[in-house]
């Protein structure tokens, strides 16, 4: 960990935790036991984003795409969500992190609702990192809902004569007072968002590795933070447009 740089630390990260059904298809074994080994790489990165510093982290757990794979393996994943949202409630109050969440949560079943809505008042008042789960969660969709209620708004007159700016759309979105992510990291190979913060990530830095997400270690993290300490992020500037608003900063 000695090797990142604390005074350039993403303050957002997001992950798609991608590859855990090939994981276990590689090793013999049924998907489930894939999503549970996932659930060890989640803890672990959890773990290492709060001792390093980072302010917020994101993870995409279940995409609105999922509802559509078997009954079967959907209850065993929403069974799995419950069992970690509970097991894992106790180390975020240790850890001072707080749990928050991102997506249609109405879609889940009362069970996981319930171990959500505890765990997610329980930690309220934690002054840690902030984790937000991504659940039934789909970027378009988000889009899709946040033009709906705009156009509520508007036609209730709560927004009337307003222009709608980037700033007021933003807090339309599931997403309102998390900064957008400054990393997006992609397990498993694959070169794709999958739905995924399409308004937030507009600027984020992309990192795709290839290794399955039960794999995905805190050494794998550190070097991707590290990888990312060394890009220049220019949001449409030019490296000489950064240097000098970097020297008019210093001399403010």
């Amino acid at each position: 960990m000695n090797r990142i740089d604390k005074d350039k630390l993403p303050r957002h990260i997001a992950i798609i935790m991608d590859g855990n059904g090939r994981w276990a298809t590689k090793n013999a074994l049924r998907r489930i036991v894939g999503h549970r080994k996932g659930t060890e790489a989640v803890r672990k990165v959890v773990r290492k984003c709060s001792k390093i510093g980072i302010e917020y982290l994101t993870l995409y757990a279940f995409s609105v795409e999922n509802w559509s794979r078997p009954e079967r393996e959907v209850k065993a994943l929403m069974s799995l969500l419950e069992e970690f949202l509970t097991s894992e409630l106790r180390e975020m109050l240790v850890n001072d992190i707080r749990l928050t969440t991102i997506g249609d949560i109405d879609a889940l079943s009362g069970k996981v609702k319930k171990a959500l809505y505890e765990a997610i008042e329980k930690t309220s008042a934690n002054g840690g990192m902030t984790l937000a789960l991504a659940l039934s969660y789909g970027g378009r969709d988000e889009i899709v809902e946040a033009v709906n209620r705009i156009l509520q708004d508007s036609k209730d007159d709560r927004i009337e004569g307003k222009e709608i700016t980037k700033e007021i759309f933003a807090d339309y979105l599931y997403t309102t007072g998390i900064p957008d992510p400054d990393l997006l990291i992609r397990t498993s190979g694959e070169y794709r968002l999958s739905n995924f913060l399409l308004w937030q990530s507009a600027y984020t830095e992309l990192y795709f590795i290839d290794v399955l997400w039960p794999d995905f270690s805190e050494e794998n993290l550190v070097d991707i933070i590290v990888d990312y300490q060394h890009r220049e992020r220019r949001f449409g500037l030019t490296s000489d447009q950064l240097i000098w608003r970097k020297k008019d900063q210093g001399t403010k």
